[in-house]
């Protein structure tokens, strides 16, 4: 019997939830807001800390006792003790393009499993487009007037001769544009926060190789959406990457995203072998 906070139901009050968080956020980027920096030096802003709070609240209406993990609790060293089941929350995935104020940021929940991720929803605020998915499907959708038209499922595509990769415009593009070598002929679309996953999850992008410093909340979402519609996100040995890693502070290893299965090979043939 599945449990209902892997139904349907939960999907539909998630999506609708990271709809409200993406009116926080447009309500802050629509002013001169204020930049602030965590202990690590990275950036936060008002945005971040309404949309977190949003989420927070509701996903508490939503799965009472079901621990959440959320980056800007996270930074201020509040990390409740995840058991099988939680949550990871990036309130404002791409705090670097919602600065630069290019779109490319989104809200990204996802529901955590033994461990996997078995649901997500990604939103993209300024770009009025969302992409959910849980065990057995994934779907895009456009947002107008804050609202979510029809569902459309994505699936991953069949890798074409000449592959579209996709990453990030700077953290370890130099490693990502030599790990590529690998393959014989590729292009590369540069794009930011989790869309990458949508991107290879839709059939828009084959591969996402990442060798930048990322943390679960930043992947989760994106995983489960990949994983739903057919692809598969592994770390450089070939194993899953794997979600509740609290001795590693929940940092993930480098890893690589895929559509087509028959990438697979490629994907964790060991450098010294390549060509």
């Amino acid at each position: 019997m599945q449990s209902p906070i892997d139904s349907e139901e939960t999907l539909a009050r998630i999506l609708q939830l990271a709809l409200r968080a993406g009116e926080a956020i447009l309500a802050v980027y629509a002013t001169d807001f204020v930049i602030d920096h965590k202990a690590d030096a990275s950036p936060v802003t008002e945005a971040d800390r309404r949309a977190e709070a949003i989420i927070l609240a509701g996903l508490g209406e939503i799965a009472p006792g079901v621990p959440v993990i959320a980056e800007e609790e996270a930074a201020a060293g509040h990390l409740p003790d995840a058991s099988d089941v939680f949550f990871l929350v990036d309130p404002l995935d791409g705090t670097k393009e919602f600065l630069a104020r290019n779109g490319e940021f989104t809200v990204n929940i996802a529901l955590i499993r033994n461990g996997s991720p078995v649901m997500g929803v990604v939103y993209a605020p300024t770009l009025g487009t969302l992409f959910c998915g849980k065990t057995g499907g994934a779907f895009k959708t456009q947002v107008v007037h804050g609202k979510t038209e029809r569902l459309q499922p994505i699936r991953v595509r069949r890798a074409p001769p000449r592959l579209d990769a996709t990453g990030s415009r700077t953290l370890g593009a130099a490693a990502c544009e030599g790990w590529l070598k690998r393959f014989p002929d590729t292009s590369f679309i540069a794009i930011g926060s989790s869309l990458k996953f949508c991107m290879v999850a839709e059939g828009a992008a084959d591969i996402y190789p990442r060798f930048g410093r990322t943390m679960e909340w930043d992947t989760a979402a994106g995983d489960a959406i990949l994983r739903a519609a057919g692809g598969r996100v592994v770390t450089l040995d070939g194993q899953p990457l794997k979600y509740g890693k609290r001795a590693d502070g929940y940092a993930n290893p480098h890893f690589v995203a895929y559509g087509d299965p028959s990438l697979g090979a490629a994907v964790t043939r060991p450098m010294d072998t390549v060509g």
